[in-house]
């Protein structure tokens, strides 16, 4: 008997301590839901709709071209000092001291030299060089499909693989009058800006034209949702209430998206976070 009520004590402090763990567990997961369960989801951000710059663009390459260049024939006997090739130069300084006279920059520019064949020539010459790279220049062959929108002062930028993050400004200088009925293309010169003469004579630019240019309410690509051919972003109320709706969008730049409808200047919308967001719910908004 003894044995046997040892026995049943056992069991029922086993139980007790099992039913203690599972109340305390129990206890504790409701305060931690109760503490925890209505907070908004943290890292939603959320910006202004607001107008930005639209275009549509047409992709082409070129090959970089000096906007002045000028060569000079020099005898290496007759130099009095070596040539300092990529030196820039100002209009009017002396870029070659010769026995018989100096040669001066006929304009700005940056000084460079090429060997000249011997049978060209003669082995006794060398061919200096002046660019001006302030400005390059850059032929492009553009299908005709785009006549119509081709003119001058349309803007440019290009992109030049040495510099890959960098972008260069430019405009459309002149636009011909014709259609190669070889190439189906019409020649357009783009003039871009060099300041700092980091695009080289000969470099390869990728360029891209812009037209149809205009001012349109913009958000980021970042806080559109696609359902089949639908597009929705979550819009927010003043009491942080996020409510799906939905927009038509247009064109794409750099990030952004044009929005035809759906929303107004000012509204305010998730950008970052579509993840942690519940439609209808509260949000904890971040500005960007």
């Amino acid at each position: 008997m003894k044995r046997s009520k040892k026995v049943t004590i056992g069991i029922i402090i086993f139980f007790i301590i099992v039913a203690t763990v599972i109340g305390g567990r129990t206890a504790m997961g409701l305060y931690f839901k109760k503490k925890f369960g209505n907070r908004p989801p943290p890292g939603i951000v959320i910006e202004v709709v607001s107008k930005k710059n639209f275009s549509q663009t047409i992709e082409s390459y070129c090959t970089a071209l000096s906007s002045k260049s000028k060569s000079f024939k020099i005898n290496k006997s007759e130099l009095l000092e070596p040539i300092k090739s990529g030196l820039k130069v100002k209009k009017g300084e002396i870029i070659a001291k010769l026995t018989s006279k100096n040669i001066l920059a006929p304009f700005s520019g940056k000084l460079g030299t090429r060997g000249i064949s011997s049978t060209t020539l003669g082995t006794n010459s060398i061919m200096l060089t002046l660019d001006d790279t302030g400005n390059i220049l850059c032929d492009l062959q553009i299908p005709e499909v785009y006549a119509g929108v081709l003119e001058k002062g349309l803007k440019v930028s290009g992109r030049f693989s040495a510099y890959k993050e960098k972008e260069y400004a430019g405009v459309i200088q002149s636009v011909t009058s014709r259609i190669d009925a070889q190439t189906r293309s019409i020649l357009v010169r783009a003039k871009i800006k060099n300041e700092n003469n980091e695009i080289l004579p000969g470099s390869l630019l990728e360029i891209g034209v812009n037209y149809n240019s205009g001012e349109a309410l913009s958000i980021p690509d970042t806080s559109v949702m696609l359902e089949g051919n639908k597009a929705y972003v979550y819009k927010v109320s003043k009491e942080n209430i996020a409510n799906k709706t939905e927009v038509s969008i247009g064109l794409r730049n750099k990030g952004n998206l044009q929005v035809l409808s759906g929303l107004d200047e000012g509204d305010i919308i998730v950008a970052e976070g579509l993840k942690k967001v519940r439609p209808k719910g509260k949000i904890k908004p971040i500005n960007k």
